[in-house]
């Protein structure tokens, strides 16, 4: 029976080398007796290092790394191309674990016969509530209330009135599994829903009420717009300038995905001079986002540490998902969740995946890796 060596990232430890988060499914890999685990404990904060907090997500998987390994877990760090420059005679696969994969090189990987897997509908229900967290705290501006309560200020409440959403127009920028789900979680609440996705399926927004625009109406006519699209190169910096002067000056702008989708250096500008009311941000060009940085003098914006979607539900879904699927890679089967089809058919990929399949799963690791 062949050992299956499987690494997590060292972003999983704290500085003591405990697993921070609750259980990532170590005791259920474990118990199949062909999978051992361990950490990249070059990558997991080390006591009295302030600094490690600064470069959290600039972290890399290293050839060091893929040497050693079978199968890598990866929760922050970043494979690029060099990460394979010692080759990957070992590596069989990279699990996600998380839905976004942008800062994984999949043609690097393909082309090392690499497979690559994510847990794509683990956060789909959690980022699409935090979106919805963002907007009715904007909407009733909240934080603006919770100040006036902290600095003893009851007499300013007529400045900080709230609004509800029922009749106010919600743009949604890609209208995938999260953009989906929000608009099915703002259903109770009578919104006017838009959308500006390109590849969405007519039907299937007709199904949730959204109306498809292009993307300059969209700006114009929404009161509310959150972010869902992927990053790639389409999507990338998509709202500079020119789109966000397009926003009524009463709306709000909130983004869950990814900090690049948006020209920071415009957005700051734009909210600085009030081109609109504000914005919701759980995610930055730059993370962590700077102490110095510039959106941290502004009040009219709410920021979250690129976390506000990461939820105990969320959390024992993601590690299901990922015990499941390398405990199918580590008795040669293909994982599903595939997200770089193309080394399926390499004889490379082939070649590796038949190497453990040999083993046979434990009753007790089926039990654990699906509870």
């Amino acid at each position: 029976m062949p050992a299956f060596k499987l690494f997590f990232t060292g972003d999983y430890l704290d500085e003591l080398g405990r697993v921070k988060g609750g259980d990532i499914g170590l005791e259920a890999l474990a118990a199949s007796g062909y999978v051992q685990t361990g950490f990249f404990t070059d990558q997991q904060p080390k006591p009295g290092d302030d600094t490690y907090w600064d470069k959290l997500y600039s972290l890399e998987i290293t050839p060091q790394h893929v040497s050693q390994a079978n199968g890598i877990v990866i929760f922050r760090p970043w494979v690029k191309a060099h990460a394979f420059r010692g080759g990957a005679e070992h590596l069989v696969a990279f699990a996600r674990a998380g839905a976004g994969y942008d800062k994984i090189d999949l043609e690097a990987c393909t082309a090392n016969d690499v497979v690559v897997f994510n847990a794509p509908d683990s956060l789909t229900h959690s980022t699409a509530s935090a979106a919805l967290t963002l907007l009715l705290a904007l909407a009733k501006k909240l934080p603006q209330q919770q100040s006036l309560v902290r600095s003893g200020r009851w007499d300013r409440q007529a400045e900080f009135l709230g609004d509800d959403l029922v009749g106010k127009t919600l743009g949604i920028i890609g209208l995938g599994k999260t953009g989906s789900e929000l608009a099915r979680l703002v259903a109770p609440f009578q919104m006017n829903l838009l959308s500006y996705s390109p590849s969405a399926d007519a039907l299937h927004a007709e199904s949730l009420g959204v109306q498809l625009v292009d993307l300059d109406t969209l700006l114009r006519g929404s009161d509310f717009i959150s972010l869902h699209c992927r990053l790639e190169t389409r999507t990338r910096s998509m709202l500079g300038i020119r789109e966000l002067e397009l926003l009524k000056p009463t709306a709000y702008l909130i983004n869950v995905g990814r900090g690049e989708l948006i020209q920071e250096a415009a957005l700051v500008r734009a909210l600085r001079e009030r081109w609109f009311a504000g914005a919701g941000l759980d995610v930055f060009e730059t993370e962590p986002l700077p102490i110095d940085h510039p959106l941290l003098q502004l009040e009219n914006v709410i920021l979250t540490p690129h976390w506000l979607p990461s939820t105990k539900r969320a959390a024992h879904a993601t590690k299901d998902v990922v015990v499941r699927n390398i405990l199918r890679v580590a008795r040669g089967s293909v994982p599903q969740n595939v997200i770089n089809p193309g080394v399926l058919s390499r004889p490379g990929f082939q070649s590796k995946l038949a190497r453990f399949s040999s083993n046979q799963p434990g009753p007790a690791a089926e039990t654990r890796g699906n509870s």
